[in-house]
């Protein structure tokens, strides 16, 4: 496993691709309403991403069709976007995208309600987000990486959810995709040293039901095997001297 340490100059550039990011997820936060397709917001995202001078990292990556991930109600995370999909009031949707900034990538979800939504839709989009929060109290330099990956499931545990096993965090930098792999769940071993310089996103997808997750036909859209509701929520994160620095949460 080789994790990348930033160095001042990669960190600024780090800071500047994960805040465009997090401008982006404001701006698409204000779309999501009844009666929008999923690709309506997939083009509105690269008109955003284009707009700062930046790339959308997941258009075409390993053959990824679209922009924005829009993943609706059961599905997990890598839903492609579609003109006939139309959002309607109490579904749940999850926005997936990154970008690429003079060489660097950021990465970071959201879910939202559409319109009203339920009560127990609204209380597991609201753990996942807390879940993530919960872990990187640990993202300390001198911790061991899956002191967060064990502090997001003692947190989610108690509510009955299941926490997806098929998809973890990752490191990110030059690459979308860079070591270390980061679970979501409780591990045996302890995992690295975190050290400061580390860029990590921490992306927690937690469903009502089971754990499990199946792929659709279409080899990306990855659903809930019970059909139950899923959330997702990301940061891109710096590891530092003290706290983490959250570079993705925009200005809401």
């Amino acid at each position: 496993m080789s994790v990348t340490i930033k160095s001042q100059r990669e960190i600024e550039l780090m800071r500047e691709s994960c805040r465009i990011l997090g401008e982006v997820h404001d701006a698409l936060s204000k779309i999501i309403a009844p009666g929008i397709s999923t690709k309506e917001i997939d083009i509105e995202g690269e008109k955003l991403i284009r707009s700062y001078g930046c790339v959308p990292n997941f258009l075409h990556y390993n053959g990824f069709p679209a922009s924005i991930c829009v993943s609706v109600n059961d599905e997990v995370v890598h839903g492609i976007p579609n003109k006939k999909k139309i959002l309607k009031e109490g579904d749940i949707v999850s926005l997936d995208c990154g970008l690429i900034y003079k060489g660097y990538h950021s990465d970071a979800a959201r879910t939202y309600g559409v319109g009203k939504i339920s009560d127990e839709a609204q209380k597991l989009i609201d753990v996942t987000k807390q879940s993530f929060f919960e872990g990187i109290k640990y993202a300390k330099a001198g911790n061991h990486l899956y002191d967060i990956s064990n502090a997001i499931d003692d947190y989610v545990t108690p509510f009955g959810y299941g926490i997806v096993r098929d998809l973890v965090g990752h490191g990110i930098g030059t690459s979308l995709h860079e070591d270390p792999q980061i679970p979501n769940f409780r591990q045996k071993r302890h995992g690295i040293l975190l050290e400061p310089g580390m860029t990590l996103a921490i992306e927690p997808m937690i469903n009502i039901g089971t754990w499990e997750v199946c792929w659709e036909d279409d080899d990306w859209t990855v659903v809930t095997e019970d059909g139950s509701l899923s959330a997702h929520y990301e940061n891109t994160i710096l590891i530092t001297e003290g706290e983490p620095e959250i570079l993705t949460l925009g200005k809401k």
